[in-house]
């Protein structure tokens, strides 16, 4: 399948989870409060942390082998059989030390932190990096979006107020264990279990580690954060924190389909020695990701105090901070998930990779220790921007020589300009309109077509400025 039409049904995915959340977000911060919020995000958090250990490295080193041996079905049934009995044992090892944590540690939300053992027994039965590897992203895309629509229908009859937590948490994590049961019913097309040799599981152990080691470093600062928030500040923060996070994992979304696309892609490119067009895709996914991030960040900046408290309700003014500081975030973000997805892991400079998020989590924690006890959310949010910027920074000085940076900074400069325009513009019609839903909507209605059209006129001036000078 081509990566436009790949690209297009993740893409399609991931506009449906930004339109998800714009209908229950409002709906579950109304209904389950920031408490009970922060309960689910926090009970989740440590849950996920037995599930990367379950999964260690395998979303990467999985992707990324079976697309190499893809065209070769014998090598792709003992890839397949050696990855997955991997998987299988740590993931029925973590379920066991999970219900041992729940049996001796846990005092608060025991019944929550039940409910959450599901994402570990779904880890057991993962196998989207395999799809993944193969480009058959319909396939994981379909079952997704009818498993996202059941759970929406479900969050709306079921839970009707703050006590119906325990079963707005079922239905999050039994809405995950069923997406990962039913990829099996497809897996018989084209793959089957075959004997295979220790050295043949072994070969990827290794592999699998290196890449678990930025796995783990990531997590501190996309997971860690909830945590230490829990731990020393309040469950309301949390709420808070996580609420924010939705908003900006809506533009976010638009970004990561791209790199879930193109890793299977780049990595089948360079084992064939594609070099040149696997060049061509990551000047455009560049260019793309910085289209997309730069406008959404002063998109946000500009419209969060008049959506937020509208999307969010009563109680979560403290959100629109967050969220205008946390959409710096999307800059650094969009630029190293193309830097990850289409050179490091490609092409297999783990070290980089590890490295630059070891960092990140480093920079991380600190501030957090910092900031947090003080500042709570917003003191997570300066940690997560800090921790970005680390990564993204480190990643790009380390492959300089392999990519043209002036020529990506020139973009960047263009699309800040009119982001710069977009946002004075939202900001004068915020204050000549007043503050309500329906003046954030034409905020962003009007601020969307500034920033493109702002856009297309610099492109064409610069392009005449070259064609002038090229005939003179």
């Amino acid at each position: 399948m081509s990566v436009k039409k790949n690209f297009i049904y993740n893409l399609s995915y991931q506009i449906l989870i930004m339109i998800l959340p714009l209908i229950t977000t409002p709906y579950i911060s109304r209904v389950i409060g920031a408490e009970g919020i922060g309960i689910q995000s926090y009970t989740y958090s440590i849950a996920n942390y037995f599930v990367l250990f379950a999964m260690l490295g395998l979303n990467n080193h999985g992707n990324r082998s079976i697309a190499m041996v893809k065209s070769d079905q014998g090598k792709l049934d003992k890839t397949f059989t050696s990855i997955y009995l991997i998987q299988a044992v740590m993931s029925i090892i973590m379920i066991v030390l999970y219900i041992i944590y729940i049996m001796f540690f846990v005092k608060n939300y025991k019944i929550i932190f039940v409910i959450q053992l599901m994402y570990i027994i779904g880890a057991l039965f993962d196998i989207n990096w395999f799809f993944f590897g193969m480009e058959q992203f319909k396939i994981t895309v379909t079952r997704n979006t009818i498993i996202k629509l059941m759970s929406v229908i479900s969050i709306f009859i079921f839970v009707k107020s703050e006590n119906d937590l325990y079963l707005y948490s079922l239905i999050l994590a039994l809405g995950t264990l069923i997406s990962q049961l039913i990829l099996w019913s497809f897996i018989i097309r084209y793959v089957k279990f075959t004997k295979v040799k220790f050295d043949d599981v072994k070969e990827h152990i290794i592999p699998m580690l290196v890449l678990f080691i930025p796995a783990i470093s990531v997590s501190v600062y996309k997971i860690m954060d909830k945590i230490m928030l829990g731990a020393m500040s309040t469950v309301t923060e949390v709420g808070f924190f996580t609420n924010s996070e939705r908003v900006i994992s809506i533009p976010l979304g638009i970004i990561t389909a791209l790199g879930t696309v193109m890793l299977p892609k780049m990595s089948n490119l360079l084992s064939n020695g594609k070099n040149k067009e696997a060049q061509k895709y990551i000047n455009l996914s560049l260019k793309f990701s910085m289209f997309i991030s730069i406008g959404s960040m002063f998109g946000l900046i500009g419209v969060a105090g008049n959506i937020v408290p509208a999307f969010l309700g009563k109680g979560f003014d403290r959100c629109v901070n967050v969220v205008s500081l946390l959409s710096v975030t999307l800059l650094f973000m969009a630029w190293a998930n193309v830097i990850r997805t289409q050179i490091l892991i490609p092409k297999k400079k783990d070290k980089v990779y590890i490295v630059s998020t070891l960092l990140g989590a480093i920079v991380n924690v600190i501030i957090n220790i910092v900031l947090i006890k003080k500042f709570g959310a917003m003191g997570a949010t300066v940690g997560t921007i800090l921790a970005e910027a680390t990564v993204s920074i480190y990643q790009t000085l380390m492959i300089r020589k392999e990519l043209k940076i002036k020529r990506y900074l020139k973009d960047i400069i263009i699309f800040m300009i009119a982001g710069i325009f977009m946002f004075l513009t939202i900001k004068y019609l915020g204050y000549i309109l007043g503050s309500s839903l329906l003046v954030g909507i034409i905020q962003i209605f009007i601020g969307g077509i500034v920033y493109f059209v702002v856009n297309i006129i610099a492109i064409i001036t610069i392009n005449r400025i070259k064609i002038f000078n090229l005939l003179k």
